[in-house]
């Protein structure tokens, strides 16, 4: 496997948790009081937009081929730890 394949696989891995983490607080968001349920909902957009965003990232980089995604890969990891803190910010905030 390549280092850009293990990069990759590492990437999904993410996205696929980040996933699962908003499907469990969907069903928080569902659950709550009405007066609650607004704010989760709120919330869990935030969500799905950060993870369209680090989907986006994953995606560019597989378009890349040879050295080129090692170029794109400092840029990619600088936004990537952005949208994980954005993420787990969103995130505690329904916990």
């Amino acid at each position: 496997m390549s280092m850009k394949e293990a990069y990759e696989q590492k990437m999904q891995a993410q996205l696929d948790e980040w996933s699962a983490e908003i499907d469990k607080l969907k069903a928080k968001a569902d659950s709550a009081k009405t007066d609650a349920q607004l704010n989760y909902h709120k919330q869990v957009e935030e969500l799905l937009s950060i993870r369209k965003a680090a989907a986006n990232k994953l995606s560019q980089l597989k378009n890349e081929s040879g050295d080129a995604w090692e170029e794109l890969k400092a840029g990619i990891d600088d936004a990537w730890d952005s949208l994980a803190d954005a993420f787990k910010s969103a995130a505690s905030k329904m916990k």
